[in-house]
Parts: structure tokens; sequence; C-alpha cells
């Protein structure tokens, strides 16, 4: 790839990250300087990711942080404090190209309330939910870019990797769900389901009863689900 490719990719990333952040906010996923969203670049050396303190409703592409390989900043203002995290999963997701953080209320409502399973926060109760989430781990409290939250995530990506059923998402205490995908509109699709499913079950009077368990097994052959 030539550097005016390169050049071009990364102004794609940018336009897509503010775009993302706009969407977020007009649809209620995001309030205030609340959450943050990374774009890995095609050279797949660097990133770009939201500025600490950014309204993600109110993002302006120049003014997005760009870090290479090593996490070091080359441009725009002050990388997240989140930028630990967002490199890690990277590392550990060979597939993730675009990871987004937010404060959704109703799965932070949902750690509030009490996860329904530390390694399963939500059960299966859609089949959707079973095709297009999948198995997300609870993440216990630590402060806001703690960078001993990176390695909780990681452990668990590699441990679901190994299990053969790979994770797109955890949910941090009080701090509400980190999602990601090969592109921005797979990531978008998890946190969209996952918070709706929060909804849901928080929502529901009688808790439902999750699918039963030869449902999940056509899922995963008819779809292939990560369940």
């Amino acid at each position: 790839m030539t550097s005016q490719d390169l050049h071009a990719a990364a102004d794609a990333a940018r336009a897509e990250i503010v775009r993302v952040g706009t969407s977020l906010f007009a649809r209620g996923y995001v309030h205030a300087s609340a959450g943050n969203i990374s774009a890995r670049l095609d050279d797949g050396q660097g990133h770009l990711i939201t500025p600490t303190n950014a309204a993600l409703g109110f993002l302006e592409a120049d003014r997005l942080a760009l870090v290479d390989g090593d996490g070091t900043q080359l441009a725009g203002d002050r990388a997240s404090k989140t930028l630990t995290l967002h490199r890690r999963i990277y590392a550990a997701d060979p597939a993730a190209r675009f990871v987004i953080h937010t404060h959704s209320t109703h799965l932070v409502a949902l750690t509030l309330a009490g996860v329904w399973h530390p390694d399963d926060v939500l059960p299966p109760i859609t089949p959707y939910y079973v095709m297009k989430v999948g198995h997300v781990p609870h993440i216990p409290y630590h402060r806001p870019g703690d960078p001993l939250v990176a390695d909780l995530v990681t452990e668990r990506i590699a441990a679901r990797a190994a299990a053969g059923t790979p994770i797109r998402a955890v949910l941090l205490d009080r701090l509400g769900p980190v999602v990601w995908g090969p592109d921005a509109a797979s990531a978008l699709a998890v946190l969209e389901e996952l918070e709706e499913t929060a909804r849901l079950w928080l929502t529901t009077d009688r808790k439902p009863e999750p699918l039963p368990d030869h449902a999940i097994a056509e899922l995963r052959d008819t779809f292939g689900a990560a369940w």
C-alpha cells in the first residue's frame, strides 16, 4: 500500500469514527464525554482513537489522536485514557479493527443490579443475542483507564478463543460495554443487540428462561453462533 493509500485510509477511518460517535450520541448510547472509539489503521501499525474527555457527538476528525504501533502519540489531541485497553484488544484479536466503549444506560444498570453470571452477563434469551453477541464476560470494577483492566480483558479473550467460543464484547462494572469487530458496522451491531437485550432483561417482571440447549445447538449448527 502506498503512502497516498495509507493517508486516504486514515482519512476514511477518521470519518467513520466521527460518524459512529454522532450516531451513538443521537440515539442516546453515550452522553457528555463518556465513552471512546478507536480504529486500527490499514498498515496495522497504528491506531486512531478519540481524545480524552471528548464528547462523542461532537468529534472533529483532525483532532482525533493518532498513535503508532508502540502507543506513542503522533498527532491530534491527547488520546483517551483507555488507549491501553484498545491497543491490547487489537493485539489479542487480530480480526478486531474497530472498538467502541460506551456507558449505555441499561448495561451500566445491569452491573448495578447484578449480572446473570460472571462469564455471561446476560442469559441467552433471544436467538439474535446468541448469534450476534455471544458470551460477554463481566469485568470487576477498576477506575477508568486502569491498565489492569486490559490484562483482565485480554485474559478473557484468550480463554474464550481457546474454548472455541470467541468473544466480541466485555462489560466493565459500573462503566459499560466494550465491543469490537472487523469494522464499525459489526461493532455497532454487537453494541446495539447487547444493550437491547439488557433492556429486555431488566424490564421484564418475570425473568424469562434462557433458550433451551437444543435451541442454542440449532443456532450453532445453522448460523455458526459462537456459544
